[in-house]
Parts: structure tokens; sequence; C-alpha cells
């Protein structure tokens, strides 16, 4: 996600070429332009498909690089600009916009030899404030974010056909939403990446947390709105509320 608020762009997780190993990206290549004048880049945890090295160093320019505490000398290796160790209650200011560092209920160890940190969301918080959780499963303390949001990113699925410990499926990312009561959700993590040779045989588990997460969010919570957004496509947020 590239997420723009007041002056600061800030771009999460970034798997910009065509896949890790055999997961496969399964749409269209990213514009490079999206990535010039980057202020920062939030990793959220060393799995390599949300801390992916040759990405970043296909990154124009020097933005900061936020990551996991005990990622530091794993994103220098980026050669893109300072980097900044966080965890979990760290607040940083970027380009006068607050940065909030969140936990997540995921592992955050990189396989097969480390390093190992924690697992990371953030809000960021301008004239909009939105909320990345990365890769998660729900946790109590998510509820101390209810009422502030004006965006919840939320993770539905994976890039595979089944998902396992530390992640939400679209009935539980859905009760999440319920929980913080953003005015707009966007389900993520879902309909980009894909084992090679396997859409073919189980396309399910690929095209449809999106679509299944907003048939949930009708059921569950009906008040908030929900923006199904596929690969390229940009939302300008509406305005704040009153």
């Amino acid at each position: 996600m590239l997420i723009e608020v007041d002056d600061l762009r800030i771009l999460t997780d970034p798997v910009l070429h065509g896949g890790i190993g055999p997961v496969r990206r399964q749409t269209g290549a990213v514009p490079p332009h999206l990535f010039e004048d980057l202020d920062a880049v939030f990793l959220s945890h060393g799995h390599h498909d949300h801390f992916d090295l040759r990405s970043l160093r296909s990154i124009p320019g020097k933005p900061t690089v936020i990551v996991p505490r005990g990622f530091g000398r794993l994103g220098a290796k980026a050669g893109l600009g300072p980097v900044e160790e966080v965890e979990p209650g760290d607040r940083l200011t970027i380009d006068r916009v607050h940065f909030e560092v969140v936990e997540a209920e995921h592992s955050g160890f990189r396989k097969p030899f480390g390093p190992s940190g924690p697992a990371l969301g953030c809000v960021v918080e301008g004239s909009r404030t939105i909320y990345f959780p990365g890769d998660t499963d729900a946790f109590a303390r998510m509820g101390r974010l209810a009422g502030r949001l004006d965006v919840a990113l939320l993770p539905v699925w994976g890039w595979g056909p089944n998902i396992g410990k530390g992640h939400l499926d679209p009935q539980r990312a859905a009760e999440v939403a319920a929980v913080l009561g953003p005015r707009l959700v966007v389900p993520i993590h879902w309909g980009t990446l894909y084992p090679v040779g396997l859409r073919r045989l189980l396309p399910h588990p690929f095209e449809e947390p999106g679509p299944l997460f907003a048939a949930t969010m009708a059921r569950v919570a009906p008040h908030i709105a929900v923006r199904l957004m596929q690969p390229g496509e940009t939302l300008d947020l509406p305005p704040t509320r009153a």
C-alpha cells in the first residue's frame, strides 16, 4: 500500500517484481513512478513476502526505512535512507505527520536463520488517520484504536489456498472492523500473489476473500463503508468527520 497523508508518502511491505520464489505475482507490474519522492518505507515484519530486499533496492531516492527492532542491519542492505528500528509503542513524526507503531499478532522470525523481531502495525495520523496492521490475527488491544480511524486497511487472506496462525480471514476481519469502527475499510493481502500453477486448480482462495469480506461486512457491520481495490487502483479519502 502507498499511503499519502498530508505531506507524507509512505510505502508498506513492497513486493514490486514478479514474486518471491514459487509465489508469483498474478497481476500487472507496479508502475515505478509511484515510488518517486517517498518519505518512508514501513516493513511490518521479517517474512520474505513483506521484507523483500530486491524490491527495496528498486526504490529510487533515500526514504527512511522503518523496520522492526532487530532488523536494522538487514534494512541497511537495501541502500536507501536512514534506518529506524522500532517496536510497539514507539512514535515518530515524519513530515509533520504522526506515525505510531502498534503490535501485531503474528510471527516476526525471518526463516530460515533469522533475524527475529516483533511483527508490527502502524497508525498514520494527520488530517486523516489510517491503520495498516501488517499481517495479524485479532488481539484484544486492537480495541484501543476504536473511534480513531478514518480508514482501516485490513488483511483478509494470504498468498495460498490456506492461511495459518497469525492471519485474518474474511469473517474475522469483519469482526475486527466492527470493533474498530472506521469510516471506511479496505480489504488487503489477497488477490495479488499466488503459488505458480495453482490458480487454475484452486482459484477460489485467490479470487474470493475480498468479495467475501464485503459480503460479511454487510451482515456484521453494515454501517461501515467497504471499498474493494484492485492492484494499481487509487482511492481518495472522503472528507473527515465534522
